[in-house]
């Protein structure tokens, strides 16, 4: 059907109207929407106890990544956050984004003998809704560039396998495989073997 020059007109200027509408609309919502904070990695502060327990909770129950078989309560795991501090060569770091914890890495006493003590284990665990965003590479970046100068020679990790993502992850900041502990945990009724990995901190 054939219009007008006057309708042409008008309908152009509703166009017009409708899209400068949308604009303003736009402006509008994002001048309202909060903006996501960029991801952060700082040390661990008491209020984030409960978040870092929930995540490796997860893990207990549905991974065999740690040997662990039961969830552990705050309570239960406070004396494992006392062993940690802002400087030395134990540190536990989280990963931030807004008000979530993501994440967190940390280096533990490898041995309870002295002579173990220029030697770290080091283990980091991300949340599952957000695995595969290189938050864990992030955390350990950190974490080895804390650890250096403290006096330590080496950080070991202990990977129970199959954990392609943790090799991975692992590898690319510069640990190297050392041997495999065949079959050394039982968890989910079979038997789980345990690769080893170190890198060099200090020579």
């Amino acid at each position: 059907m054939a219009t007008s020059p006057a309708q042409e007109s008008r309908d152009k200027h509703l166009l017009r109207t409708a899209g400068a509408a949308a604009v303003v609309a736009d402006q509008a919502f994002s001048a309202h929407t909060p903006r996501m904070e960029e991801l952060r990695i700082r040390h661990c502060a008491p209020g984030d106890y409960g978040a870092i327990v929930a995540i490796y909770n997860y893990y207990i129950e549905n991974s065999h990544a740690t040997f662990d078989t039961a969830p552990y309560s705050i309570g239960e795991r406070a004396p494992w956050f006392s062993q940690f501090n802002e400087s030395g060569p134990h540190q536990l770091l989280v990963a931030t984004q807004d008000v979530a914890i993501l994440g967190y890495c940390c280096s533990t006493q490898f041995n309870n003998r002295p002579a173990y003590d220029v030697s770290v284990e080091t283990t980091v665990y991300v949340a599952a809704e957000a695995t595969g965003q290189g938050i864990g590479k992030k955390l350990y970046g950190e974490l080895l560039q804390n650890l250096s100068g403290t006096g330590l020679h080496g950080a070991y990790a202990g990977i129970s396998l199959p954990n392609d993502a943790s090799i991975k992850l692992h590898e690319s900041m510069g640990f190297r495989k050392v041997g495999v502990y065949e079959e050394v945990g039982w968890k989910f009724d079979k038997y789980w073997s345990v690769a080893w990995y170190e890198r060099r901190i200090q020579d």
